[in-house]
């Protein structure tokens, strides 16, 4: 692995044209089929194998033009103080609104409040719901304008207007944040590389991988059905990634110069050397990613994939692209120790023999390994207490800001029609084998508004064949709630009750239910997900390390982590700690899907700064140091990169809580302090004292193992044989001369 990566790092460095050349036609050729693609809409959500989307699939085949699919709106009245909406002035406000909006060419129904049981018990609230023939992310920018324009009419009329539902959604937007986590990266990328070309270096390298990412599932999105938050997570991850596997690479190129290497030798060992550990890191990471399949939540999983990807082509741009900038570079990026004109006046490091920050830090956990991991596990297992709590959810137009028309309309609901009225219920009645579906439809009608939290019951509405039925059930709480839920479970008992009995199937389904279908999904596929990417990352370290202890002390470190960062999830988005701070405005359920791809994200992240790390403690321990003093070593080469690259990812990440979407802005956080916990908490501190701990016990393999694994050299010990091979040709060389 060493060796190739040696001559790909040779080879980058000397064809560095060929090598821009290339890499500039993939990101101009990815940017041309994004320019000529359709823009990306919302993913289509199913959720394959659940009663909720068996229901919503009956739907469409029973109920033919329907629109099952598509957009919806609630456009949701309110009367001035001491009047009522049955007023002859304010309901003439409505009959214009609805006849105003039934013009549009997409619609395909729109609801008279006065007609469908729309106005509320004290007359001073009402709605009109419309449906749209496509889903929400596909309307026209006409069809928005004409809803916001007759909403304006009636405003006009002295009504208060708001308008619900998904037919207002837009691509979510990141905010100027994510320019400031850019910001912020190149400062410390300045501050740890000591020179503004080579802070340069892994930015436009990481802008160009994530260019090319991001360009590729634009120009991919309405073909394979990606969403606009696809993208979203897809340039936070890969810019993250992108950064930090290019300084890796700078970082040791400059180490090599230091060492009196020429330009291209320094090139060819920085990729040989670092570079193995960022093809590690990298592969770690794609695998936790691609992972998430298991769970099979379309979704998810394209999510996941396309994240991979773009994980996959800041590995090659690491491995490729960055060595022939540097070709291109010259003699501007200077030795590990030197710092250009502008920034320390070109002067030579003068402080050589000095201990840096790193070496005093991992001699002080080495001299007081136990203290230290103590503190380490309280304090995570401090932060994790809230996860005890979590809640799985997902967003609703509830947990929008209150600034925002859909959070206002239901408000509004919640106060004219009750808490319940925003989480309808479906149930779907198939009496297709019954012989008698009408009395079918009575009998689970009847059955449903028997139980308890039920507030309202619609008359069951039969398709045109008159074999299946849907009935609308408005629940007594608020569709977030335990009682909502509880009285989802008690649906599907009753249906199962008429089932055997009648041979009718009832399901249950609409956004509560998809909802607490999605959250048991993920519940069920949490632990073979842990197994199957941990497994697979454990055998990848074994091979890495050549250790059984190593692996097994990162995958234990990385639960800690992930622990803690979703302790810190829920107090800060569903307790509401420090909720002004990050801009949440509204605490509730953590969103269902947000656990298990933090999980993935983290876990593969976490890996690479466990590789990054041990491997060059490791590396010191094969050339013949021992177990403490190469702790001490790794750390004295590597600490100042690792945190530089750990607080260049928290800057990313945290630039993503701005988001105007509630899960990319949830991810942002989780990420940027779950990372917080594993770099500095427990990489920084308790990986040292374990290792500390275990001594030359940590590097333990079975004889048997260790012959049966194919060496892959992350270390460089060939490059070192490559090196004393080539200092005896030089000897040679020079007897013969002689």
């Amino acid at each position: 692995m060493a060796t190739f990566l040696y001559r790909l790092g040779r080879f980058s460095f000397r064809k560095r044209h060929f090598v821009a050349l290339f890499w500039v036609a993939l990101l101009a050729l990815a940017g041309a089929g994004a320019a000529g693609a359709p823009a990306a809409g919302n993913s289509s959500f199913s959720i394959p194998g659940t009663e909720a989307q068996k229901a919503f699939d009956l739907l469409d085949e029973r109920f033919p033009g329907a629109s099952a699919d598509g957009a919806t709106a609630r456009v949701v009245f309110k009367a001035p103080d001491g009047q009522k909406m049955t007023d002859p002035g304010n309901k003439a406000a409505v009959q214009d609104t609805v006849d105003e909006l039934s013009g549009g060419t997409e619609v395909a129904q729109v609801t008279d409040p006065y007609q469908g049981g729309g106005v509320s018990q004290d007359g001073t609230t009402a709605y009109a719901s419309v449906t749209y023939k496509v889903p929400g992310m596909e309307l026209e920018e006409t069809s928005r304008e004409a809803l916001q324009a007759a909403a304006e009419d009636a405003r006009d009329s002295g009504l208060t207007v708001e308008i619900g539902g998904d037919a207002l959604q837009a691509v979510p937007e990141t905010g100027s944040a994510e320019i400031i986590g850019i910001g912020v990266a190149a400062v410390v990328l300045v501050i740890t590389l000591g020179s503004l070309l080579a802070a340069g270096l892994p930015l436009l390298t990481a802008i160009v991988g994530v260019g090319i990412g991001v360009a590729t599932i634009t120009a991919l999105a309405s073909t394979l059905d990606l969403g606009s938050t696809t993208s979203i997570l897809a340039s936070m991850i890969g810019l993250a990634v992108g950064i930090d596997y290019a300084l890796f690479v700078v970082s040791r190129y400059r180490a090599e110069l230091a060492e009196g290497r020429e330009r291209e030798e320094a090139a060819g060992r920085a990729v040989g050397t670092a570079g193995s550990a960022v093809v590690f890191a990298g592969l770690t990471v794609v695998i936790a990613l691609v992972g998430l399949s298991v769970v099979n939540i379309p979704m998810l999983t394209k999510m996941g994939v396309a994240a991979a990807g773009t994980v996959a082509v800041a590995v090659l741009i690491a491995l490729t692209l960055i060595p022939a900038v540097l070709g291109y570079a010259g003699r501007r990026v200077r030795p590990a120790g030197e710092k250009s004109k502008l920034l320390g006046g070109g002067r030579a490091k003068d402080k050589a023999d000095r201990p840096n920050m790193g070496t005093r830090w991992a001699s002080f956990v080495v001299r007081r390994p136990l203290a230290v991991l103590l503190l380490g596990i309280v304090g995570l297992g401090a932060a994790a207490v809230p996860a005890g709590s979590l809640e799985l959810g997902l967003p609703d137009d509830g947990s929008q800001p209150t600034s925002t028309t859909q959070r206002r309309a239901y408000d509004l609901l919640s106060d004219g029609f009750g808490p319940g009225f925003n989480g309808p219920l479906v149930v779907v009645v198939d009496a297709q084998g019954s012989d008698d579906p009408q009395a079918v439809f009575q009998q689970a009608g009847d059955e449903i508004k028997a139980l308890d939290n039920v507030v309202n019951v619609a008359p069951a509405a039969p398709n045109e064949a008159g074999d299946t039925a849907t009935i609308a059930v408005i629940p007594d709480a608020k569709p977030s709630s335990v009682a909502t839920e509880d009285l989802v479970h008690d649906i599907r008992a009753v249906g199962a009750d008429i089932k055997d009995g009648t041979g009718a199937e009832v399901l249950v389904t609409g956004a509560t239910a998809m909802n607490i279908d999605v959250s048991q999904k993920l519940n069920d596929a949490l632990v073979p997900y842990l197994v199957l990417v941990v497994g697979l990352a454990f055998l990848l370290l074994i091979v890495v390390f050549r250790s059984i202890l190593v692996p097994l002390k990162a995958a234990l470190g990385f639960l800690l982590s992930v622990l803690a960062a979703l302790g810190a999830v829920v107090a800060v988005y569903q307790w509401g700690w420090l909720s002004g701070l990050m801009g949440v405005e509204e605490t509730g359920p953590i969103m269902s899907m947000m656990p298990i791809f933090m999980v993935g994200v983290v876990f593969g992240l976490a890996m690479d700064y466990e590789v990054f790390l041990v491997t060059r403690i490791r590396e010191a321990h094969v050339h013949g140091e021992k177990p403490s003093q190469a702790v001490v070593t790794g750390f004295r080469y590597s600490a100042r990169v690792v945190t530089a690259a750990a607080v260049i990812m928290i800057a990313v990440f945290s630039g993503f809580i701005g988001s105007s979407d509630s899960m990319v802005k949830m991810i942002g956080f989780g990420l940027a302090i779950a990372v917080l916990f594993d770099a500095f908490v427990v990489r920084m501190a308790i990986v040292p004292a374990v290792l500390a701990l275990l001594g030359a016990k940590a590097w333990w393999l079975p004889k048997w193992l260790d012959r049966a694994l194919p060496n892959v050299d992350v270390e460089g010990e060939s490059l070192a044989a490559h090196d004393s091979a080539a200092g005896k040709d030089d000897e040679d060389k020079e007897l013969v001369r002689a």
